[in-house]
């Protein structure tokens, strides 16, 4: 029976606004957890009956954070609609756009919205510098490389300018931590490493955002894509653009396999216990026990795959990301993903509606019908009706985690070797178990895992565009006739963002939009329970938690930072 009911509102260092209220029993361990989006979005109201060449531009500021997956996926969308295939050098320099998107994004998340979640700054101010340089040596042996970071010198330097912060009560960012919480366990020296690649990310971070705005015009929101095809034209023929676009590549990337992978290796190793304690079932879940390690949750995984390899058309292409679904962490069995059987239920969430309705024929009419006002003076969500301005996303009457974690799950169980290989690697150099993906701290490791191939398989893309380029081709646009193809279908953009499965469906007939639907990856964890009152992927990760202060929910920030939230 719950003890005490937590509020954690907002939850801060993430993309927009959102709330968690958990209940924690008599031995602080949560019971129960409800999401919570705080703000309505609308885009889809706005679109319609606007042109369909159009709803990119406004479909992309859905978001500034995963800039530029929006506009992609609505401009496939209406390119599936007309039944347009576009020529290799878009499909080439979309896989860049999107690539730059995905390093810089993880890594962003990692060390500037998750990694506190982990270290602990005030902690590293007790730190032996040559100790520091030391363990920054041995973590980056377990990475198979050398520190991005080498040297007592530099870690004291870097102790010294938090010192001064501290002394002058500028922590800034940084003020307003659980210092000295029980459930921090890096010593002082890897929370000094954490500290000082925390820091070095915020240069390294602006490169990887040119590498986006090469191709893509500029960063954030990207304009270089329309529908048939892109418009970058000079830079994919200029091959100083794509020298530069390599060189910035090797930068980002000597701080991935350096820097990150080294700290999510030193994070997990330290947190490995709380990844791998817990076994219950997906039917123990239902009855609050909890499933996989600390943060696992629903243990179903969906991905629509994503970055197309081949120019075979619309979802006929072989991807880099393969699609699937896998149910209760069984990675030796996968389904095909079926697009007609999503839905988005209402039941909890702030809108009009009865039953789940597919995409196509969704509709998006507020209905607020407020918070519960107690007397303890706190506004409580009404959790037993409507809650939040997230819908419930179902597949196949089922409720799935999308993510970094999930297109890693579905990958391994689709024997991609590609994706394999990363993977294995990554746990044979950890000497981790597979089941620690299972959790919080896997969530963490798959996002640097898919980080690291990514980095690398945009060399062999960059490449592909220059020989392409260099044999003559220099097509980036598929022509087609507006007036014919746009009097009376549908298309829709299935593909992955960096936090998991995105869909834009849209109806399309005299030449305007007539419905339109955006199904994000936040959406499909973020969201409140459904009709049979089952849990979403956030609400489930928390159950079995264990907090060690309840004023400090750190716990439930860490865990709720693993899906990278972004609700804007």
């Amino acid at each position: 029976m719950a003890k005490k009911h937590i509020v954690v509102d907002p939850i801060t260092r993430i993309e927009g606004h959102l709330r968690i209220e958990a209940m924690i029993d008599e031995n602080n361990t949560i019971v129960d957890a409800y999401s919570s989006s705080t703000m309505f979005r609308g885009i889809e109201t706005i679109l319609q009956g606007r042109d369909p060449r159009d709803p990119g531009l406004l479909a992309m500021r859905i978001c500034g954070v995963c800039t530029g997956t929006h506009y992609q996926r609505s401009i496939e969308g209406v390119e599936d609609a007309f039944g347009i295939t576009i020529p290799k050098n878009a499909r080439i320099v979309r896989n860049l756009i999107q690539g730059s998107l995905y390093v810089h994004d993880h890594l962003v998340h990692f060390y500037h919205l998750h990694a506190l979640d982990f270290v602990d700054v005030v902690s590293a101010l007790s730190a032996d510098p040559a100790k520091t340089a030391q363990e920054a040596q041995k973590w980056a042996k377990v990475a198979g490389t050398t520190p991005y970071i080498e040297g007592e010198g530099h870690f004291a330097e870097i102790k010294e300018r938090v010192a001064k912060f501290v002394k002058q009560g500028r922590l800034g960012i940084f003020g307003n931590g659980y210092w000295g919480n029980k459930h921090y366990k890096l010593t002082p020296e890897q929370n000094l490493i954490g500290v000082a690649h925390y820091l070095k990310a915020l240069d390294i971070q602006r490169d990887m955002a040119k590498m986006q705005a090469i191709f893509g015009g500029k960063n954030p929101h990207p304009q270089s894509i329309v529908v048939g095809g892109v418009t970058c034209v000079q830079d994919i023929q200029n091959p100083a653009r794509i020298a530069l676009f390599k060189n910035l590549l090797k930068e980002s990337t000597e701080f991935v396999k350096k820097a990150y992978l080294p700290d999510v290796y030193m994070a997990g190793t330290m947190y490995a216990d709380e990844a791998t304690d817990s076994k219950a079932t997906f039917t123990e879940l239902m009855q609050g026990k909890g499933v996989g390690g600390t943060g696992g949750g629903l243990l179903n995984y969906m991905s629509y795959g994503d970055f197309r390899l081949d120019d075979t058309g619309f979802y006929k292409s072989a991807l880099l990301f393969p699609s699937g679904i896998v149910y209760g962490g069984d990675i030796s069995k996968v389904e095909d993903v079926d697009p007609e059987k999503v839905a988005e239920d209402v039941t909890h969430s702030w809108y009009e509606g009865k039953n789940p309705l597919h995409p196509y024929d969704g509709q998006t009419i507020p209905k607020y019908t407020g918070l519960d006002k107690r007397e303890d003076g706190i506004a409580y969500l009404k959790t037993n009706e409507k809650y939040s301005w997230i819908k419930s996303p179902i597949y196949n009457d089922t409720r799935v985690e999308v993510g970094p974690l999930a297109r890693m799950v579905v990958g391994v169980a689709r024997k991609d070797e590609r994706i394999t290989k990363y993977v294995t690697n990554f746990l044979k150099r950890g000497n981790l178990p597979i089941s620690v993906l299972f959790s919080t701290v896997g969530r963490t490791a798959a996002r640097a895992i898919e980080t690291e191939l990514m980095a690398d398989v945009m060399v062999e893309w960059a490449d592909e565009l220059a020989a392409n380029v260099a044999a003559g081709d220099l097509s980036t646009w598929t022509e087609f006739d507006f007036d014919k193809v746009s009097v009376k279908t549908k298309g829709m953009g299935l593909a992955e963002a960096p936090r998991g499965a995105l869909g834009h469906w849209v109806k399309i007939e005299n030449g305007k939009i007539v419905n339109y639907q955006a199904v994000v990856p936040s959406t499909w964890n973020a969201a409140p329970r459904d009709y049979k009152g089952r849990l979403g992927a956030y609400e489930a990760s928390l159950i079995g938690t264990k907090v060690a202060e309840p004023e400090q929910p750190l716990e439930i920030i860490r865990t709720i930072h693993s899906f990278d939230p972004c609700i804007a």
